[in-house]
């Protein structure tokens, strides 16, 4: 009889025990279902019943969430310093949804990730403690981008080359997220909708645009890589005036001729001569002039954990031979962001050796219990240390000698490559102007990148060493003299 009635307790035991098996599967993995459901109202609502995680700059929150009083929407999110942190952030709306980080890490950020729960949370299906995001931005970069930025139409992007911390991320113009976070801020919305959003784009990372002369360290990374280039100051035997292949139009260099004819590649970098580089670019072909963009990130969609897409571009279509000369400065149909180039700077710095971008250091839950980490990215050696070394001798002869100057700091050393990529059918749209750079002292380095779009100098005016390296110089001083 006792035997009947202990296996009778057995039995039920098994059953309540496989009944809360049953329930808390139910509710932890179909119920985190139903949360990343986008049309699940009462999950729209859940996430702004109490206050949101914070994204997290130098250890201070630049988000925060006020209360609406409201009943179904009791919170809404808040923004520190919202234009200068914007295309870090993004925006988290009550009535547009998420964008940039604030949407990678919804989830996370309103609670509802199902690795935030506890096990109590998983039996009564409560919205766990929401967790954080840290980020790699540095305040001090950021904010001296900014600054400079103000009164022109562009984008900088900066990089710890040895870690691929992205230290800043800015656009101008930017934009206040906080002006569309709640549920009833149509007239915002459709201000910052106009024309196409461009008032939201974000340019540093989501923008490929020809990026000029700025691309012939891709050139010169390529043509000493294959052998083609041995020696930085032997002359090069490409003359000038120069005839792009396969064509009769002539290539001018803004330098002029005699100084270009015959020019060595550490003179052709300083003066940034067309012929030099498109002869090289002509001479490797398409196919080993795409292998080395690539390798340096093009034609990759790059996770930063923000999406950079469209990626930036090195043609894969079979292009003629003059096509193929004219990618060798630049143009034609080469686009790449801000990020990109700085990417390409990054490894020449780092020896050769490319670590992988991020924005993101870890991902907490309240407690600061560790999620998600990237304090170990990949990396991979994009280009013989000999070739990097190379590269940047040429690159510090630029800001020593020619365009790059405006980028000099005080006691660091500083390698740059100025570029001007013209727009528009016959040019009819305000030349870009490029910049990018790297600088290191005292154990401490950075790569740099900044297009400028439109500002108020005369056309004849622009140029990357101009308008760019300015803002270049601004960025890495803030942090080589930290």
């Amino acid at each position: 009889m006792n035997k009947t009635i202990r296996r009778a307790s057995v039995f039920c035991l098994l059953l309540v025990l496989a009944l809360l098996v049953r329930v808390t599967w139910v509710q932890a993995y179909q119920g985190q279902a139903l949360a990343d459901d986008k049309h699940n109202r009462r999950n729209l609502i859940g996430q702004y019943q109490n206050p949101l995680g914070s994204i997290i700059v130098g250890g201070e929150a630049i988000t925060g969430s006020e209360k609406t009083g409201g009943k179904d929407f009791g919170y809404k999110r808040t923004y520190v310093d919202g234009p200068l942190y914007a295309p870090v952030t993004g925006y988290n709306s009550q009535a547009y949804g998420t964008s940039m980080l604030e949407g990678v890490y919804k989830n996370v950020l309103n609670g509802s990730d199902s690795r935030l729960k506890t096990v109590m949370d998983m039996l009564t299906n409560k919205r766990a403690a929401p967790g954080n995001v840290l980020t790699t931005i540095d305040k001090d970069v950021q904010k001296a981008a900014y600054d400079a930025l103000q009164g022109k139409q562009g984008a900088a992007v900066a990089i710890d080359p040895a870690t691929g911390e992205i230290l800043a991320v800015v656009n101008n113009p930017s934009f206040d997220p906080g002006s569309i976070s709640g549920a009833n801020d149509q007239k915002a919305w459709d201000a910052l909708s106009a024309d196409k959003g461009k008032a939201m784009e974000n340019v540093a990372l989501r923008k490929p645009q020809a990026p000029g002369s700025t691309f012939k360290l891709v050139t010169l990374a390529a043509a000493i890589e294959n052998g083609l280039v041995t020696d930085i100051d032997q002359p090069t035997g490409i003359p000038d005036p120069y005839t792009i292949p396969g064509t009769r139009t002539a290539l001018p260099s803004e330098a002029g001729s005699a100084a270009c004819n015959n020019a060595s590649v550490r003179t052709a970098l300083r003066l940034s001569c067309n012929n030099v580089f498109a002869e090289l670019a002509s001479k490797l072909g398409q196919d080993k002039m795409r292998a080395t963009a690539e390798k340096l990130g093009f034609n990759t969609q790059i996770d930063t954990p923000v999406r950079t897409n469209p990626p930036s571009k090195y043609p894969s279509k079979k292009m003629s031979v003059d096509q193929v000369a004219q990618t060798g400065i630049g143009q034609f149909d080469v686009q790449a962001t801000p990020l990109q180039m700085a990417m390409v700077t990054a490894a020449i710095e780092n020896g050769g050796k490319l670590v992988a971008p991020h924005m993101v250091s870890e991902v907490t839950d309240a407690n600061g219990n560790v999620l998600e980490s990237f304090k170990i990215p990949k990396s991979q050696q994009v280009m013989k240390e000999k070739t990097a070394s190379m590269i940047r001798d040429a690159m510090r002869t630029v800001a020593a000698e020619g365009g790059g100057r405006p980028a000099q700091v005080p006691g660091a050393e500083v390698g740059g490559k100025t570029g001007t990529a013209q727009r528009g059918v016959k040019n009819s749209l305000a030349p870009l102007a490029w910049f990018t750079s790297y600088g290191k002292a005292n154990g401490k380095q950075i790569a740099v990148a900044v297009v400028i779009e439109n500002s108020d100098t005369d056309r004849s005016e622009i140029g990357g060493g101009k308008l760019a390296a300015p803002i270049a110089q601004k960025m890495m001083q803030a942090w080589l003299k930290k």
